[in-house]
């Protein structure tokens, strides 16, 4: 132990000793390091962006698409009724009926049509849905007098961009004329997108006095969010379980949102990655090692003497080592936390095209790597200035 620390205390007084040098060679190693350390969270955020895009589309890892319809139109009415006695059963706690309505709306003297979603309180959180303005959906709004609506913003536009402060009412006609009052905005999830809205299925169905016509080939369909490793199982018994409720001739049909070449995808992303930063890191330590190399030549007087006093081939190949390893070391420390300060600043919402609702913190997994890597290289771009070092003789000395 004496001479480890012995070792690091020699090397750390060369450091300091040469600080010209070692700033010279360190600053291609501190802006290496960086750059990896900066590309592998700038990676992994970029997963994380993709993983909550596909959530909006699709739901949460993993949602459980079920459709279901009788023998005939009654029975295919029971099937909603039955869907959730099954996520009572089961205790599922996040589940959402989802359906489209006819959605011509009328706002004054215009009308237009847009997409009615119909779902259940827990979509918004199962969809990552955004809210900009207002509020979404709470517990309980499914009984109001006067229904309320969640739009987006080309939705608003087509009104007239009301200020939800005044309560902006929408009227859907039909046999049973319903009025919504929009409490809630998304944003648009792309430029043009047409006017969207979304209303609850229960405060749906009970001002408008009735179901979903299934005769309008609109299937009951509801979401289920279970833990991955449960899956395969609910989804065999989903199916089982809506077969026999329904009864004889029933068509249930669940799928999932498990994609399976996803993983391999992300593998794949992660390793090119890598490679990248790997190969950053690299160019970075050429330079190391050519001016180690060259410094080491200008300290054969140094290491002779040291040799003729007594130092062992294994000290010296040690000590040399070492200064490489202590000063990329503190150079890992420098470009990671300069790789910190960038991709904290940096404008995720500009170079991914939309905000992260979850953004991780930074990927303590890439600092670890980037201190890693620098450690790494040093011990690499100290191996030949040290193999040079120990043929170094006593009478190298006298001659340099």
């Amino acid at each position: 132990m004496t001479g480890v620390v012995g070792a690091l205390v020699e090397a750390w007084d060369e450091l300091r000793l040469h600080k010209l040098r070692v700033l010279l060679s360190l600053i291609g190693v501190a802006v290496s390091v960086a750059a990896m350390t900066a590309v592998l969270a700038v990676g992994q955020m970029t997963a994380q962006a993709q993983t909550e895009m596909m959530d909006r589309d699709m739901g949460r890892q993993v949602t459980l698409f079920v459709n279901a319809s009788g023998p005939s139109p009654g029975a295919t009415a029971e099937a909603v009724p039955a869907m959730r006695a099954l996520v009572e059963r089961y205790q599922i706690e996040h589940a959402s009926v989802m359906m489209w309505a006819p959605g011509r709306f009328r706002a004054g003297g215009a009308t237009f049509d847009t997409d009615l979603r119909l779902v259940d309180q827990p979509y918004g959180l199962m969809h990552r849905v955004q809210v900009v303005d207002g509020a979404w959906f709470a517990e309980g709004d499914a009984d109001r007098l006067a229904p309320l609506l969640v739009v987006n913003e080309a939705f608003l536009a087509a009104v007239g961009s009301p200020g939800l402060a005044t309560h902006p009412t929408v009227t859907l006609p039909g046999a049973n004329p319903v009025t919504f009052v929009v409490g809630g905005v998304v944003a648009n999830r792309w430029p043009e997108e047409m006017p969207t809205a979304f209303a609850l299925y229960d405060s749906y169905t009970r001002v408008a006095g009735h179901t979903i016509d299934p005769a309008m080939g609109m299937v009951p369909q509801m979401e289920l969010w279970v833990p991955p490793e449960t899956a395969d199982l609910g989804m065999e018994t989903v199916r089982r379980d809506l077969s026999a409720a329904l009864g004889e001739g029933a068509m249930v049909d669940v799928g999932s949102n498990v994609l399976p070449d996803q993983a391999a995808f992300n593998r794949t992303f992660q390793l090119v990655v890598l490679g990248i930063g790997t190969l950053v890191l690299l160019l970075g330590a050429l330079s190391l090692v050519n001016i180690s190399l060259v410094t080491v030549r200008q300290r054969i007087r140094e290491i002779g003497i040291r040799r003729s006093f007594g130092a062992t081939s294994g000290r010296v190949f040690f000590s040399i080592m070492l200064e490489s390893v202590v000063a990329t070391a503190v150079a890992g420390v420098v470009g990671v936390g300069l790789a910190v300060v960038v991709v904290r600043n940096l404008p995720l919402e500009t170079v991914l095209g939309f905000g992260l609702q979850d953004t991780p913190p930074f990927p303590l997994t890439a600092a670890l790597t980037g201190l890693a890597a620098a450690a790494g290289v040093g011990t690499l771009a100290g191996l030949l200035p040290a193999a040079v070092a120990v043929r170094v003789r006593p009478i190298d000395a006298i001659r340099y």
